[in-house]
């Protein structure tokens, strides 16, 4: 195993030497502009990963927060591929779990394993951290997710629901009586 949980085997598809995976940390706003656009692209939503991007402060005081991890696979400044997750402490016992919410490669850096280096690397931080396990969402038509997931992990059925939460201002008006006529 290689630092942060990757495997020399997986590392060494990657193309180039000078290939890294890391962390983003709060200088690197930068990177994570370039990761929300690759997002963007990969899951072909550019508007909701750039079409109002927050402010740098923002940014960097999200990934100056433990709780959330910004990974990325780096060839220089180009970001290959990255992944978003955040860790989650539990009520029912001690202990943390790491939600994936999002992870993509670059369609050009693809069949490389980067994705799975990926994964790897977050395994690697999420038990530094005292996680116990991590986990993934995948939709039913997102063929190569689910055969990447299924070899790294334990494939479990489940729902998900989005719930729409009410703007607080419609919320309050509603109350008050205010916005009606």
């Amino acid at each position: 195993m290689l630092p942060g949980g990757g495997s020399r085997r997986y590392l060494q598809t990657m193309p180039a030497s000078s290939n890294t995976i890391r962390r983003l940390g709060p200088a690197d706003v930068p990177f994570l502009r370039k990761l929300n656009a690759l997002f963007g692209e990969a899951f072909g939503d550019k508007e909701t990963y750039t079409g109002a991007p927050p402010d740098d402060a923002y940014l960097k005081a999200l990934l100056t927060k433990q709780h959330v991890i910004a990974v990325v696979a780096l060839a220089g400044d180009e970001v290959l591929g990255g992944l978003v997750a955040y860790e989650l402490d539990k009520f029912e016992r001690v202990r943390r779990e790491v939600y994936i919410y999002d992870l993509a490669v670059g369609a050009r850096h693809r069949r490389r394993h980067i994705a799975t280096a990926l994964l790897k690397h977050l395994c690697g931080i999420a038990a530094r951290r005292g996680a116990w396990v991590v986990y993934v969402q995948a939709d039913h038509r997102d063929d190569p997710a689910i055969a990447l997931y299924g070899k790294l992990g334990t494939r479990k059925e489940v729902l998900h629901f989005d719930m729409a939460v009410e703007p607080l201002s419609k919320r309050i008006d509603a109350a008050t009586g205010a916005g009606h006529g």
